[in-house]
């Protein structure tokens, strides 16, 4: 049009500014606004509500401000543009500020994109004070019919941490579309009511509510969460019959669903399955195996990866990385830490070296990772020490292992596995009365260790177990089948790890260990499922080495599949051997 003479007008240019926003690359967006003060349209409104929005959406505010400072008139659409713009900015008090301007001119009534946008800004700065303000003024501007406005106010209130806020309101609805469900679903899974949320899922597929990506990807993250592959299956069904099993936002999902319930060959066979690979499945599979201990095939996937140019992204470096940890492979971490900078432009973080201190640590060369600590160019953070703390007791090294509990005593006081750490250094070396001081401290600033459990289905039925758990119907005999694996075991070679009982009292530390929960837990396995049926075991806190030891006993006795999910990874015992390679 320019080529042939014609002079573009405000139509032409608020037509073709969405374009330019759309591109997000902001210089095709400042070519068109120079033409735009070339024929002098800067003061129509819509031009200036749509170079805002342009701004905005290529992520310069600061002249997205600059324009709609200079416009001399102001319509909804301009005012919105800029809560918007915050909004998609993360600026989430400025969207609130002015939000509040608008309120206070009384020549302009906020629409539904105006409280939506606002109540957004509330959820992702989890302000409920302002955003039941905020509700108020939906009431009184007689919108609170709206589902548009009705699905913001759901989601402010579960991102707030009031869930039931969300339900009254999710009741009113009459009509509910897919979006209400996804709010409530997703609620779910924020305020960690993984169930809940499961239900969801299905009460709309009840009322014959068709589920979008968003749907199943928010439920496959429920079952993993939960851990129940029964439920995960269910669900890919679903996908299968209504044509989601291509997508590749669904199929990460899937994925990362079967890894961690346990079942990393039909992760895999999923991955497998998808035709245009993302960076976001890649990852997701690579995390599988990395959870699962299968450290080879993380190096060889990343590998694949890079050779299909495919660029990795932060979450895949953690993982990467975390594999050359538990494996001992030093240099090759290094490698590839030092790749995020020079090949990939990508800053590390505190993640990237938490694993790089663990490396370091487990590798035994405890100097080396303090040194590296203290010249990283961030503040380590409490992962950073954690890790340090962990190879500290590993290699019972508790003076060094005593300065960093005090650095992360400080950084977090209120996580016990800090003070629990310590106080095992302390009962590992025969310091029993500072052990106790420890313990002390716990109580002095009210932290409570998290009582230990292990649960294992068994007919769509969950059973868990505490330590020297006798609440079972089954109880004797889970008793008498602990007494016959201890029998087999101890032929096997097996010999008590005490170090890892509780009791102080010698005498009573190995019969202690044999009261785990973890292994009361396989017992009734060992009981219940069928012979040859893999077991698995899900655990809350990290599995102990003594339990480690009797595990890979167990799966060459019985000649079963033993898998245990503890807080960490995935520990696959078979035919006497995990796949962590006792590395982990």
């Amino acid at each position: 049009m320019r080529r042939t003479g014609v002079y573009p007008n405000q139509f032409t240019f608020s037509a073709i500014l969405p374009a330019c926003a759309n591109t997000f690359i902001v210089v095709h967006g400042e070519q068109i606004h120079c033409l735009v003060r070339k024929h002098g349209f800067d003061t129509d409104i819509f031009v200036g509500s749509a170079l805002v929005d342009m701004y905005a959406k290529c992520s310069d505010m600061i002249s997205a401000e600059r324009v709609f400072d200079e416009m001399p008139d102001r319509n909804l659409v301009s005012w919105n543009s800029m809560i918007v713009g915050f909004l998609q900015n993360k600026l989430y008090d400025r969207a609130v500020r002015v939000f509040m301007q608008v309120v206070g001119d009384k020549s302009i009534s906020p629409d539904q994109v105006s409280f939506s946008s606002v109540l957004s800004a509330c959820a992702n700065m989890g302000s409920s004070y302002f955003g039941r303000q905020v509700h108020g003024l939906v009431v009184k501007h007689g919108l609170i019919t709206l589902a548009y406005v009705k699905n913001s106010l759901m989601d402010m209130y579960c991102k707030c941490g009031f869930f039931e806020d969300a339900v009254k309101i999710f009741r009113t609805i009459g009509d509910r579309d897919v979006v209400a469900w996804n709010v409530m679903v997703t609620g779910c899974v924020q305020n960690d009511n993984f169930e809940e949320a499961c239900n969801y899922f299905w009460a709309m597929r009840s009322e014959g509510i068709s589920p979008d990506e968003a749907s199943f990807s928010t439920a496959l993250h429920a079952s993993a969460s939960l851990a129940q592959l029964n439920q995960g299956t269910l669900i890919h069904d679903q996908i299968i019959k209504t044509g989601f099993v291509m997508n590749t936002c669904v199929a990460s999902s899937l994925i990362t669903m079967y890894a961690k319930c346990g079942n990393l060959v039909d992760a895999y066979r999923v991955f497998e399955e998808i035709e245009d690979r993302n960076v976001v499945c890649w990852t997701a599979m690579i995390a599988a195996c990395q959870q699962h201990g299968c450290a080879d095939q993380v190096i060889e996937l990343f590998e694949d990866m890079l050779r299909e140019g495919i660029k990795p992204d932060y979450i895949t470096f953690v993982c990467v990385l975390s594999a050359c940890s538990h494996t001992g492979r030093v240099e090759e971490g290094f490698a590839y830490l030092n790749s995020m900078t020079k090949l990939h432009d990508m800053s590390p973080g505190a993640e990237h070296y938490a694993c790089m201190v663990d490396l370091l640590g487990r590798a035994g060369r405890l100097d080396e990772a303090k040194r590296f600590v203290e010249a990283m160019p961030i503040k380590p953070d409490s992962s950073v020490w954690g890790a340090l703390l962990g190879a500290c007791r590993n290699h019972g090294n508790l003076e060094m292992g005593r300065d960093v509990a005090q650095k992360l005593f400080e950084i977090e006081p209120d996580n016990s596995g800090n003070y629990v750490l310590l106080s095992n250094m302390y009962t590992r070396c025969g310091r029993l009365e500072e052990a106790n001081e420890v313990r002390r401290l716990m109580g002095v600033n009210k932290v409570r260790k998290e009582p230990g459990c292990s649960w294992i289905d068994f007919k769509n039925t969950t059973f868990v177990f505490t330590a020297h758990d006798r609440s079972h119907s089954r109880t004797d005999e889970i008793y008498e089948m602990l007494a016959k694996l201890e029998e087999l075991v101890k032929k096997k070679g097996y010999v008590a790890e005490t170090q890892f009982a509780i009791n102080s009292v010698e005498e009573y530390k190995e019969r202690s260990l044999w009261y785990h929960s973890e292994k009361l837990a396989l017992a009734f396995g060992l009981l219940t499922l069928p012979v040859g049926a893999p077991i698995r075991i899900k655990k809350n806190l990290r599995t102990c080495g003594d339990c480690h030891t009797v595990m890979k006993f167990a799966s060459e006795i019985f000649e079963r599949e033993i898998i245990v999910r503890d807080i960490n990874r995935f520990h696959r015992f078979a035919d006497g051997l995990c796949s962590c390679r006792d590395y982990w």
